[in-house]
């Protein structure tokens, strides 16, 4: 009896030590060269700098971190930075979701070129695009003096940072609505319209429903945007603290200052809110996905 049971369990052992040697076989088989490589590139690209950024401003404690994130001139170009953002993120969602309307819904001569040149913010450099509104949005230049009379200065004023987040985050909101208007049928609207709904109730309850998710996605893409932009913005504000300084801008100030550890902290609140902003895009496209598919 005992000679059985000691083979038993011995045989019992040896299966389950084959049964896991299986398992990690398994495993390593999955964990292919593509892989290996994708996980390894984003290690060194994305997780190890946003690991030392934040590693750095833990060591300052947090006492520390926090009189430097809350200072008067840190929560002054917050206030820049994110209350300038959001309005214009939002009113381009307004003018950028009637742009994407015109460019699918209408023939025109030049469509093409106005087409390619919603695409100009992206292809150009963000210090040229900054060069660029403060020549046209100057007292002296094409835009700027036209309001100048009027005791209205842009350039190199809180007005000039809303114009220049203006233009670099329109893209985000017409790139994103184009082909969910490509692929809206316009037979839904005429069958409305043919069943004696006006068009104003056509608009609210046909039209809008299926666009408001990706309008959303591109308000969040095109504010993240802004939040973040630096080479337009330095050119076209003063950069002066409590009146245009926006984050960004303080972070390089104190660099230039060698105050290594108030850009670090500075730098992880943007971060954190970047990162933020990120799983709001990513809820707000999967929203839109299980919208598209009901």
């Amino acid at each position: 009896m005992a000679g059985n049971y000691l083979t038993e369990m011995t045989d019992f052992t040896s299966d389950k030590r084959l049964a896991k040697e299986n398992k990690i076989k398994q495993l390593l088989g999955k964990i292919s060269l593509p892989w290996t490589i994708t996980i390894g590139y984003l290690i060194l690209i994305l997780l190890l700098p946003i690991t030392a950024l934040i590693t750095k401003s833990i060591t300052l404690g947090f006492e520390e971190f926090w009189r430097i994130a809350t200072s008067e001139v840190a929560m002054s170009a917050y206030e820049v930075s994110f209350l300038t953002a959001l309005i214009a993120a939002l009113i381009n969602g307004v003018m950028g979701t009637l742009i994407a309307w015109v460019l699918v819904r209408y023939e025109f001569p030049g469509k093409k070129v106005i087409d390619a040149a919603v695409d100009l913010p992206f292809a150009l450099p963000t210090s040229v695009a900054g060069l660029v509104l403060a020549t046209v949005y100057s007292d002296k230049g094409w835009i700027g003096q036209l309001f100048a009379p009027l005791g209205i200065k842009i350039a190199f004023t809180r007005l000039g940072v809303f114009v220049a987040m203006l233009f670099i985050s329109l893209p985000f909101i017409v790139r994103t609505l184009q082909p969910v208007l490509q692929e809206m049928e316009s037979e839904v609207e005429e069958a409305a319209l043919s069943l004696g709904a006006s068009e104003w109730q056509t608009f609210w309850r046909v039209i809008l429903p299926p666009l408001l998710p990706p309008i959303l996605t591109g308000v969040a893409l095109g504010f993240s945007r802004a939040v973040g932009e630096y080479g337009s913005v330095v050119i076209v504000s003063s950069g002066i603290p409590f009146q245009d300084l926006i984050a960004p801008v303080l972070v390089f100030q104190r660099l230039e200052q060698y105050d290594v550890a108030g850009a670090t902290v500075i730098g992880t609140v943007l971060l954190i809110v970047s990162l933020v902003l990120l799983l709001l895009i990513n809820l707000l496209q999967q929203w839109g996905r299980r919208y598209a598919v009901k």
